[in-house]
């Protein structure tokens, strides 16, 4: 019995994430984001919804976008259907795995529609799956080009800065 028992918590021990090349990981994780980017080009609503876990905020480039998963489909779903969809194409990408091997976080350069973007994500093994559990989009904007784009952003700024303000 003593023997049995052994072999079980041998067996649990050598099934757990711990003991996954965190390498592997990395790889498994970029190839996860990518997939996602590409069921969103192809107005897959079910495979870009099904990776991000029901927990999941995404935050966009607009101040007034953080939506959790389900408010975000809602908000997807008319580009889905329209097959009006963004395509993003990655430049590069850095995956990062902690030590207990079931979180991940990653950053990534991307070309977008708004020109170049940066994502950033974190990931969480559930169940033997990665889902992502956060996602934050920005738009890169040169150092040399900060004035102007303060200058354009500022009306807006100020709207969302004082209907903020008037909530609380």
């Amino acid at each position: 019995m003593k023997y049995v028992v052994a072999l079980s918590v041998f067996f649990c021990f050598c099934n757990t994430s711990s003991s996954v090349d965190p390498k592997i990981q990395s790889v498994e994780v970029a190839d996860l984001v990518e997939h996602w980017h590409r069921n969103a080009a192809a107005a897959n609503l079910d495979g870009y919804i099904g990776f991000m876990d029901s927990a999941c905020n995404y935050i966009g480039t607009d101040a007034t976008e953080n939506w959790l998963r389900d408010d975000f489909a809602d908000f997807c779903k008319p580009y889905f259907d329209k097959k009006t969809t963004w395509d993003f194409t990655t430049i590069e990408r850095e995956v990062r795995i902690n030590e207990t091997r079931n979180t991940a976080w990653f950053d990534e350069i991307l070309d977008t529609h708004m020109g170049t973007c940066r994502g950033s994500g974190a990931l969480e093994l559930k169940n033997g799956k990665w889902k992502l559990m956060q996602y934050v989009l920005s738009v890169a904007i040169p150092n040399e080009s900060m004035n102007a784009v303060k200058a354009a952003k500022y009306k807006a700024d100020s709207l969302y800065i004082y209907h903020q303000m008037i909530k609380q």
